[in-house]
Formats: structure tokens, C-alpha cells, sequence
């Protein structure tokens, strides 16, 4: 059965405007009211059926859209045949700023994260969450900044936590949240801590979820979104880094502390390793020297165990993932090359040097 929880009392105003280009958020207008016309969708182990269930269940005039994120990591993924086939919207992996369509089905492809920004879609590389790329979070953040109360946020069967903080984000933005019941859940955790971090209005079985999305999307909002100045783009959240809490011991990987001795900085860690200051920079210096040749070694037997895939696969009876490797070919060769350029270009850190310039 489903237990509605509760409601939001104040829901954002919003309508999207445009039609197949993309959308953006404009002012209400009353012949013209928003609906819910964002549904983003966490997944994990044991959801795969009540995604078929969801894709199946939209009609065919559904008129918002649709975002799955669920944890495959870097395994090739089938889930948007799958969705398009049951149902009567298109699905499909989408590209890198690839305009929002009304009517369809995103689906967050192997090793990306899924946002959105600006009426597009976008995708990262950026760290992982809960161990995933892609990860359920960055979706619902993205979604609850970018759309507010259009959004309906649904966690369904996993293990971990992954989807808790991005379902509170969007309640908080003013969106609905619909958690699968974890009693019904094939793997609960993810449920559970969704639920158990932030209230949901919706707790449903999985059976439920379907009938549940079809009529949420179809209710209006109403109330005033916030100025699009107030949010930060989303890469600026994804890829930039916080300053480091300390610095770490180039022996042991300890945590270092900056003493003052006799007048003379030095960084210590707890197990005894010291440094001055400049050795303490250039074995920062060689440390990305070598973690730039262990990739560059790593890229490079990416690409020859590609070569060899693609040979295999190229006299092979049935598709054995010919352009998937070639593509991976492609991409580590590129990537490789874009180390080699980094290693020409680093700046020289000597001790020497330094000596000589004081």
C-alpha cells in the first residue's frame, strides 16, 4: 500500500518553455500552469524491473522527462533497449550537452555522471560517489537546483546509501520524494537511508511506484522558483577542489605537522619522517611524475588490449562489442597523448634551482 507521508505546503512556481530544443524556467502563467515535469530515478540491485515497470507505464503524450541513474560503473549498458522497448517513450544514453527532450528517457551511460544545466544535459567524470560513477546523487542535486518543485526525486532497491542526500536535496528545493518501501525491496539499504535521513512523502511498494508517477507528474506547482543567480553551475560543484586539510608524508602517506625548530620549518609525521619545506615540494613534484607514467603505462595497455579485443571480435560470429572497444582505443591513445603533452610541459622543481635563486 501506499503511505503518502506528508506534502509540501509551498511548491515552486515554474513552467518549462520550448518544445524538442530544450527548456528553460520562465514565469507561471495562469492559461499555462507547470506540472511536475522532471522525474529523476536512483537504482541499484533489484531495481531493473521496476524501472521496465516505470518506462512501461508512462503514456505516450507523457510531456516531461525522464532520468535514470543506476549504478552499472563502467560495464556496458543495455537499459535504454530495454526501456525503449517496453515502453512507449524513447530512452537512450544521451550526449554531452545534448538539449532536454520532453517525452524521453536519459539514462546515465557507463563511468559518467548525469546532470543537467541550463535546459542540457550534462555529463562528468567527476569523483565518485558511494563508490559509483555514475552515482544517484549528483543526478538529484543537479535536479534540485536546476528545477526545484518540478521535480520528483525516487529512490528504488539497492545496497548503500547512494541517493539519500540528493532525495533530501530535492524536498528541500521543494520537490516531491517517493522512496521504495525497503520491506518490499529486493535490497533495502538504499531505501532505508533514504527514508531515514529526510521524511519522504511517499513510501510505496515497488508495484505502486508506476500508477504513483503517472499522477504526481500530472499536478501543477505553484509557487515562485528561485533566481536562477542563486545557484552555482554545476561544474563548479563537481570539479572543483577543496583545499587539502594537511599535507601528506611522502615515505608513509602519514598526515604531516609544520614545527618550527631552531628557527627551521620542518614537517614531521607521527611515525618520525621530517622534511624542510623545498624537499617536501619536490617529492610532491616526483610523486606526480610517477603517478603520470603509471597512467600513461596503464592507458597504454588499455589501447593494446583494445587492439587485441577488436581483432577478436572482428572475426566473431555475433556482436562482441566492436565499436565499444574501438572507441576505447580511441579514447585511451587520446588520453595517453594528453599525458605526454602534461609531462613536456611541467616546470622543473629543483633544489639546486632554488638554491642558486636565493
Amino acid at each position: 500500500m501506499t503511505v503518502e507521508v506528508g506534502r509540501p505546503e509551498e511548491i515552486e512556481r515554474t513552467r518549462p518553455v520550448g518544445g524538442a530544443k530544450g527548456w528553460q524556467v520562465a514565469a507561471d502563467r495562469p492559461e499555462d500552469p507547470p506540472r511536475r515535469d522532471i522525474i529523476v530515478i536512483g537504482g541499484s540491485a533489484g531495481s531493473l524491473d521496476t524501472l521496465r515497470a516505470i518506462a512501461e507505464a508512462l503514456p505516450a503524450d507523457h510531456a516531461g522527462t525522464v532520468f535514470v541513474v543506476a549504478h552499472v560503473g563502467r560495464s556496458r549498458s543495455i537499459l535504454p533497449d530495454l526501456l525503449s522497448r517496453v515502453g512507449k517513450l524513447t530512452a537512450s544514453h544521451p550526449l554531452e550537452e545534448e538539449p532536454i527532450r520532453r517525452g524521453h528517457i536519459y539514462v546515465a551511460p557507463p563511468d559518467r555522471h548525469l546532470l543537467m544545466e541550463d535546459g542540457k544535459v550534462c555529463l562528468s567524470r567527476g569523483p565518485r560517489e558511494h563508490f559509483a560513477r555514475p552515482a544517484i546523487d549528483p543526478l538529484f542535486r543537479a535536479a534540485a537546483r536546476n528545477c526545484g518543485a518540478r521535480v520528483i526525486g525516487v529512490v528504488l532497491s539497492g545496497g548503500g546509501g547512494d541517493g539519500a542526500a540528493g532525495l533530501a536535496a530535492i524536498q528541500h528545493a521543494g520537490g516531491l520524494a517517493i522512496v521504495e518501501n525497503p520491506c518490499d525491496a529486493a535490497f533495502p539499504d538504499m531505501p532505508r537511508t533514504a527514508a531515514s535521513l529526510r521524511e519522504p512523502h511517499f513510501v510505496a511498494r515497488a508495484a505502486e511506484i508506476p500508477a504513483l508517477l503517472v499522477r504526481l507528474s500530472a499536478e501543477t506547482v505553484s509557487i515562485e522558483p528561485a533566481r536562477a543567480t542563486e545557484r552555482a553551475p554545476i561544474a563548479m560543484e563537481l570539479n572543483g577542489f577543496e583545499r587539502p586539510m594537511g599535507f601528506s608524508c611522502p615515505e608513509c602517506g602519514g598526515t604531516l605537522r609544520l614545527e618550527l625548530k631552531n628557527g627551521f620549518e620542518e614537517y614531521g609525521c607521527h611515525v618520525g619522517h621530517r622534511f624542510g619545506a623545498t624537499e617536501l615540494l619536490e617529492s610532491h613534484s616526483e610523486g606526480v611524475e610517477k603517478g603520470i607514467y603509471v597512467a600513461l603505462r596503464m592507458l597504454n595497455e588499455q589501447a593494446e588490449f583494445a587492439r587485441r579485443m577488436i581483432a577478436g571480435a572482428r572475426d566473431a560470429p555475433l556482436d562482441n562489442g566492436l565499436v565499444y572497444w574501438e572507441r576505447l582505443q580511441v579514447e585511451a591513445e587520446e588520453q595517453a597523448e594528453t599525458l605526454r603533452r602534461l609531462l613536456e610541459q611541467r616546470p622543473v622543481v629543483s633544489l639546486a634551482a632554488e638554491t642558486s635563486g636565493s
